[in-house]
């Protein structure tokens, strides 16, 4: 608000608001085309007078004093008004232009007045306050020169808002104008009256002198550079367009009555101040009609504005009774309060859900509805709402008439007088307890769905109509190697395998025309490029256009599946050597039976007794074939008895020196406390021999054939990927070589029966099948790791004999598996294998990151410094094995630790050349126990 308090200049105090409308007052309403025409046209009017009047300007006239003292009167009250209608506007707007050209105006009416005074033969023959001949002349010059210098003050400081406004108050800026110019009228009286004989002569008997001519000119260029000034400050207002015809007819007064004229009361002299009367009258009469205006338009304004009123007061009382009607009508109770918390107001929702009726409820506390233990809490929304604080969605507990509890939730608002002081408060309660029991109920369903979706082993997809991911289970880590972050956004086809890719999209169009748990089989790729089967069941949701699938890893079913067809297959190769072994076996008892008799029925007849010996020969040969086919099929007659592994194996150690020749170094491995078993020990030795005969033909240049025993337990996640074996307690029987290996793609192909990579003639395909049909039926298992060009190892488990006493070493097997959240890599070119490792890892709690090779080991090494052991397999495909990739990564992180696993025992790799003795290394299989301890050793060395 902006009060100014003028006593001094009659001005009445204005009260307005500090936003208003600059552009109602002249001096900052944009001036109109037709104020601009109205101006042109007096002016031309105007100058035609002027152009008129200049040849008679000499004319001598009468001389009528009382003309210049009417005259002077007139321009004076004009000036004063139109000074005060300024300051009026300026007042408001307190711009230092507006003052200044208030100050013009009171100059100039002060200068009329002295002028008046001091003119020769109106008051005095020479005129008041002592005047002499040059005292009018000089206060006319003086007066002319003093209004335009204000005017270019004005000119120069306004704009389109008015200029820069004064930094006191109105009043005070006011009174120093008026006190300036008065100031400033009393030195310049002073210097024409008491000073006058110090002035130069403009006027001589009545003319004009040279001198006159000079200054006069110079007068008239502070006009016209005030007009100049006011035309180029654009934009103009309509204050200026009407200053510029008062500064041409200012130029035109003393033109006409300073340098065109002869002398006092010519035509120029009484024509000249006409147009300076004229030029005071302008803005007075813009000013007074614009005023005259604005009381119109205010006239109009009260009008409508009481009109207004009385339709606000019917319109208001209207809407408080529909404001009644609505808070009656509400749903959710509506309560006043006043501020120390006493009920003054209850709707008829708050009857029904508080069980309270208005009767009884208004003039109790609220404490009536409030639990004991949210007393304090209501204390401390009083208060808040005391300090003019509202209160949105706030949840609490009420209890109702009967004592039941309700969950509500509060909009508290507070209720004020018209001049703005806080009185009480005002508050919605809506019951939320059946929606925050469904809140609740929806929560726990969430939840439960977000623990499935980030638990659950298969992987669950999200996408959009499109085909773009949008929501991508944890489980893809494990399954398909990528992060969540990695699909989502992207689109399926990215991952989908080419050939499956029209299956998918028909499958999804099949959803949306309403099919729904759509069962499908499609490939996607892993991470490291390998294809992943997966059985989709996919769904269509039609509200939130999403497709939902869920796919079930097929890796372990088809690898289950494909172990199960090789054991059939075993089996039915099996029934069928059997059979046609025991029928053979049949064939061969009557021809060695009848042999004999044969034999010594032609004993006189050499040539003859030498065929039968070539039939009993081959008899012979015979039969033993037909062991070894029934060793296959598993049935052939076993001995089993208890026996010490260890001695028989060093047994056969000492029969092989000789079998397997001087280029071939025998090792034995034995562990002490070997378990015994119940085997049959004829059966056993045929077996070592039959694998160290292999491994002979596998060492033409000679080499280490090593011979191992160890306990083992195989748990149930060996078994789970080995079907054909039963979780137990084994000795192992390892018998490695250092030979040329078996292709990858000839491992499965070993064990059947006639099958063999010798040449024609050294071998009948018969000895490893004969070693895998004893196995099996001692309850035994069998498996093969093997390199090519790096050598193999045959590893023979055969049950532990029941009825022993736990060993140490059982103990030892069996105590608690110990983890920890250590960050380990594992490297592992098998993905089977890989994963099986990874997911023991993790059960024991570490952080584990995989790699299929030794590039890709080497590239997260690279990338996460927190790896604190490498876990790798020694014996990898490509250009780094696992012992040259422990070497590389120590050289780019001498911290890390390395633990190593192979197929192959610990004594072949050691004295193969392949590892260094001393270093960590865990032979496959392993179960978890073993594998936690070894992980924990290689952390703790």
């Amino acid at each position: 608000m902006l009060k100014t308090d003028l006593p001094k200049t009659g001005l009445r105090e204005v009260d307005v608001s500090a936003i208003m409308d600059r552009s109602t007052f002249l001096s900052t309403m944009p001036a109109t085309a037709t104020d601009r025409a109205a101006a042109f046209t007096i002016v031309g009017v105007s100058s035609v007078l002027f152009a008129a009047a200049v040849p008679f300007a000499g004319t001598p006239l009468p001389h009528v004093p009382a003309f210049v003292a009417s005259y002077q009167s007139a321009l004076a009250v004009s000036d004063i008004v139109t000074a005060v209608l300024l300051l009026s506007q300026f007042v408001i707007l307190r711009t230092r232009a507006l003052l200044w050209l208030a100050g013009g105006y009171l100059f100039t009416a002060a200068a009329a007045l002295v002028h008046a005074l001091t003119f020769p033969g109106l008051f005095a023959p020479a005129g008041l306050f002592g005047g002499g001949r040059q005292t009018t002349v000089w206060l006319y010059m003086i007066w002319h020169a003093g209004f335009p210098l204000c005017v270019m003050a004005y000119a120069w400081l306004k704009d389109k808002d008015g200029g820069p406004q004064i930094s006191g108050t109105a009043g005070r800026a006011i009174c120093a104008s008026v006190l300036g110019v008065i100031a400033a009228i009393v030195v310049f009286a002073w210097i024409v009256t008491a000073q006058h004989d110090l002035l130069p002569v403009l006027l001589s008997e009545g003319r004009y002198t040279t001198t006159m001519i000079g200054v006069v000119s110079f007068v008239w260029s502070l006009s016209f550079a005030a007009l100049v000034s006011l035309w180029f400050r654009r934009p103009h207002t309509v204050i200026d367009v009407w200053l510029m015809v008062v500064m041409c007819a200012w130029l035109f007064d003393i033109a006409l009555s300073a340098i065109v004229n002869v002398a006092r009361f010519d035509l120029g002299f009484y024509a000249g101040r006409l147009y300076g009367l004229a030029a005071a009258a302008f803005v007075l009469a813009v000013l007074l009609i614009e005023n005259v205006r604005v009381q119109a338009r205010t006239v109009g304004l009260v009008g409508k504005l009481r009109q207004q009123s009385a339709s606000e007061r019917d319109y208001f009382g209207k809407r408080l009774a529909l404001y009644g009607a609505v808070v009656e009508s509400s749903n959710d109770a509506i309560i006043t309060k006043s501020l120390d918390g006493i009920i003054t107001g209850w709707n008829k929702a708050a009857e029904h859900l508080f069980g309270y009726s208005a009767a009884e409820a208004v003039g109790k506390p609220i404490d009536i509805i409030v639990p004991p233990d949210r007393k304090g809490e209501v204390r401390g929304i009083l208060n808040r709402i005391a300090a003019n604080e509202s209160i949105a969605q706030h949840e609490t507990v009420r209890i109702r008439k009967d004592g039941r509890p309700l969950d509500v939730v509060l909009n508290i608002s507070p209720l004020r007088t018209d001049d703005g002081e806080v009185i009480g408060a005002s508050k919605i309660a809506h019951d939320i307890t059946e929606e925050k029991q469904a809140r609740e109920k929806l929560r726990r369903e969430t939840e439960e769905r977000q623990r499935i979706f980030e638990t659950s082993q298969d992987l669950i997809l999200v996408t959009d109509g499109y085909g773009n991911f949008v929501q991508v289970s944890p489980s893809v880590k494990t399954i398909l190697g990528y992060g969540p972050e990695d699909m989502v956004g992207h689109s399926a086809t990215e991952f989908i395998h080419p050939d499956d890719l029209e299956k998918t999209r028909s499958e999804m169009r099949a959803a949306r025309r309403g099919a729904v748990k759509r069962s499908f089989e499609a490939r996607y790729y892993h991470y490291d490029g390998h294809e992943v089967a997966l059985n989709w069941m996919g769904t269509w949701s039609e509200p939130v256009k999403r497709h939902f699938f869920i796919g079930r890893d097929l890796t372990d079913k088809q690898a289950a599946e494909a172990q199960l067809r090789q054991v059939q297959k075993m089996d039915s190769i099996g029934q069928l050597t059997g059979g046609v072994a025991h029928d053979f076996n049949n064939v061969l008892t009557v021809i060695t039976g009848t042999i004999g008799i044969l034999s010594d029925a032609v004993a006189d007849r050499p040539e003859l007794a030498a065929i039968t010996k070539l039939i009993d020969d081959a008899a012979e040969r015979g039969a033993q074939l037909t062991k070894h086919l029934l060793a296959f099929a598993r049935k052939q007659p076993l001995q089993p008895r208890e026996i010490d592994v260890n001695a028989l194996v060093l047994e056969a150690a000492k029969l092989l020196h000789p079998t397997l020749g001087e280029q071939i170094t025998i090792m034995p491995q034995l562990t002490e406390d070997a378990w015994p078993t119940l085997v049959d020990p004829g059966q056993l030795s045929t077996a070592i021999l039959n694998l160290a005969l292999n491994a002979r033909d596998a060492m033409p240049e000679g080499g280490t054939l090593v011979l191992e025993t160890r306990n083992i337990f195989l748990d149930d996640g060996y078994a789970s990927m080995n079907p054909d074996v039963v979780a137990g307690n084994y000795v192992m029987i390892a018998v490695s070589d250092t030979g040329s290996g078996i292709p990858a793609e000839l491992i499965d192909r070993v064990f059947d029966p006639f099958f063999t990579t010798k040449e024609v003639g050294k071998g009948t395909g018969l000895g490893l099948s004969m070693v895998f049909g004893f196995v099996k039926q001692s309850g035994g298992h069998i498996k093969i790791y093997s390199e090519e060009d790096h050598g193999t190892s045959v590893k023979i488990y055969l049950p532990r004999s029941t009825g022993v006493q736990e060993t140490e070493f059982e103990a030892l097997q069996n105590a608690p598996i110990a983890g920890g959240n250590e960050k380990i890599l594992i490297v592992e070119d098998d993905a089977l294998v890989r994963q099986y490792v990874v997911t023991q890892v993790r059960s024991i709690g570490y952080t584990a990151l995989e790699a299929a090779n030794a590039a890709e080991a080497l590239t997260i090494i690279d990338s996460d410094a927190t790896i604190e052991l490498l876990f790798t397999d020694i014996i990898m495909p490509g250009n780094m094995n696992g012992r040259q990739l422990a070497d590389e990564a120590y050289k780019r992180r001498p911290g890390l630790k390395t633990l190593f696993t192979s197929g192959y025992t610990e004594n072949a790799i050691v004295h193969h050349g392949r590892l260094d003795s001393g270093v960590l290394l865990l032979a496959k299989p392993y179960r978890k126990s073993e594998l936690a301890k070894m992980l924990r050793a290689a952390l703790s060395s």
